[in-house]
């Protein structure tokens, strides 16, 4: 199933070119007082909310996909951890292009460890990205987003995928300088997940997902999730060794070759497969 969050945080499901509005089924989430539960409450209730809008779905209103806005279909992640030079041709081109490394040496993902970006950079595709620091350069990194479905610490990599609620197309974008990684990527607007999340029943296997992204039409980054140094589960494993994964948290999964810098006005289109599609404007903060 596609859920999206689009306009004034309405609950919709994504069927072809039209989206359901399923707003209702959210009458399923507990009523809660503080302390609040950590972690995103639709994620953490998500088999209820589904089972909730297959009951109400034929009765929803039909909307044009084109004629909504589509935000982040995480509201609330408590954490969006990325994982660095997580391709082998990401980290040759890093390695060749100053630009890209700022002249440090480039660490392996093993080596380097996970990374993490403000929640306060977390956009959806019709909020666009804002670039600041204009005068430095400002990158796409297109990759594939892995959504955590139940809290889990130490998860054997065996067992990593038992924790994964869903998946959607993120851009990690990132400012160039001297700053910590943390930092560069923790930009307001600098984190774009959507357009949607497909519940993991629909994609088996995470492993083998070409993606890619276009600026202005042109062909920037093309590869395939089975190119990844750390699989899916291995950086589920590996991150959770750090950290506590909770409902709604958002792995990064590491970007490709062909990461390249944009400007005001732009127009990216990222795509993964079995995912979908979105599209994101580049404007001046």
């Amino acid at each position: 199933m596609k859920i999206c969050r689009f306009d004034n945080d309405r609950l919709g499901v994504v069927e072809g070119d039209r989206v359901l509005d399923v707003t209702a089924a959210l009458d399923v989430l507990p009523k809660l007082s503080w302390p609040l539960p950590q972690g995103d409450l639709l994620i953490a209730n998500l088999d209820k909310v589904v089972a909730r809008i297959n009951e109400i779905k034929h009765a929803a209103t039909p909307k044009p996909l084109a004629s909504v806005k589509l935000k982040s279909p995480v509201a609330n992640p408590s954490k969006i951890i990325g994982a660095p030079v997580n391709y082998q041709l990401h980290i040759d081109e890093a390695t060749k292009d100053k630009g890209l490394g700022q002249g440090k040496p480039i660490l392996t993902i093993d080596a380097a460890g996970p990374f993490l970006k403000a929640n306060s950079s977390l956009v959806g595709p019709s909020d666009g990205v804002a670039l600041r620091f204009t005068d430095r350069r400002n990158d796409h990194e297109v990759e594939l987003a892995v959504i955590i479905g139940k809290r889990g610490s130490a998860i054997p990599q065996e067992k990593a995928l038992d924790y994964v609620a869903a998946y959607a197309i993120g851009l990690d974008m990132t400012v160039r300088g001297g700053e910590d990684r943390s930092v560069r990527k923790s930009v307001d607007s600098y984190s774009v997940l959507g357009p949607w999340l497909v519940t993991k029943d629909e994609i088996p296997n995470p492993n083998n997902l070409d993606l890619w992204i276009t600026v202005n039409n042109e062909t920037r980054q093309k590869s395939n999730t089975k190119y990844l140094i750390y699989d899916i589960e291995r950086c589920i494993e590996f991150f959770s060794s750090f950290y506590t994964l909770l409902p709604g948290d958002i792995i990064m999964s590491g970007t490709p070759e062909g990461v390249g810098p944009v400007k005001n006005g732009d127009l990216m289109i990222a795509e993964v497969e079995k995912v979908g599609r979105m599209e994101v404007r580049v404007r001046n903060a």
